[in-house]
């Protein structure tokens, strides 16, 4: 098999792990109903002990962990990019709030590897400003 498609393979097996039934109630939750205002926001929901605290972490750290495959060259970046969009969307909630979410919590590395990869994009804010538009329509519609 070669590097190509290795990456493929990768990616695949990102996205089937993404059906899995745990995170895609925690992908469901996060893009519909997790709509932070504040960082305060973010450290309650992580701080709660609840099911929105379990989703919030599974999902956020997913993306995390794929990114640092792709940030340390376990998969290939404009590749992994043309297949997802929904590592944006996920970062563009939080982002932000992101450096003082990473004070309250005491974690200055909090999601760097999606920050590092989403940021590198020559059009990550324009891309993020359009989830959070995005995300905002939802939310108005589910509410």
């Amino acid at each position: 098999m070669n590097d190509k498609q290795q990456d493929v393979a990768l990616i695949l097996k990102l996205y089937e792990l993404r059906r899995e039934d745990g995170l895609r109630r925690a992908r469901a939750w996060y893009l519909k109903e997790f709509n932070p205002e504040s960082a305060a926001d973010v450290v309650k929901v992580l701080a709660s002990g609840h099911d929105g605290s379990a989703h919030l972490r599974m999902i956020t750290s997913y993306w995390d962990m794929a990114a640092s495959f792709v940030n340390n060259g376990g998969i290939d970046e404009k590749m992994f990019n043309d297949a997802n969009g929904e590592h944006i969307g996920v970062f563009s909630k939080i982002e932000p709030y992101l450096e003082e979410v990473r004070q309250l919590i005491g974690r200055p590395t909090y999601l760097a590897q999606l920050e590092t990869l989403v940021m590198k994009l020559p059009d990550a804010k324009a891309r993020l400003e359009g989830f959070r538009r995005l995300f905002g329509t939802w939310a108005k519609a589910a509410g």
